[in-house]
């Protein structure tokens, strides 16, 4: 199921993840952007003005799941030292996965 595209499905699930710790400047959004991808996902990352990095993501729970593991530990560069997290329904449909700015 990994690395298989989703793009011909609805997602299943979104999950909203608000990361923080020394998140800015360390490569984290390319991070996320290149496991996202990797595991089929669509949404995006964003450096939020807070110091924090605000990924919302849809996809199948398992993969969303595998990506929340991954958030957990972030880049070698970064420090992640919370991730709040909150799943509810799609609230948009996404086409691939990119950085905000």
């Amino acid at each position: 199921m990994y690395g298989m595209s989703q793009s011909n499905q609805q997602p299943s699930e979104e999950v909203f993840v608000q990361v923080t710790g020394f998140v800015h400047g360390v490569g984290f959004r390319y991070f996320v952007v290149q496991h996202a991808l990797y595991l089929g996902l669509r949404g995006y990352a964003h450096n939020a003005a807070d110091g924090s990095v605000e990924v919302l993501a849809q996809g199948p729970r398992s993969a969303l799941e595998h990506l929340l593991s991954l958030l957990r530990q972030g880049p070698p560069a970064s420090d992640v030292e919370s991730v709040s997290v909150s799943w509810r329904s799609p609230t948009e449909h996404f086409r691939g996965f990119n950085i905000r700015w």
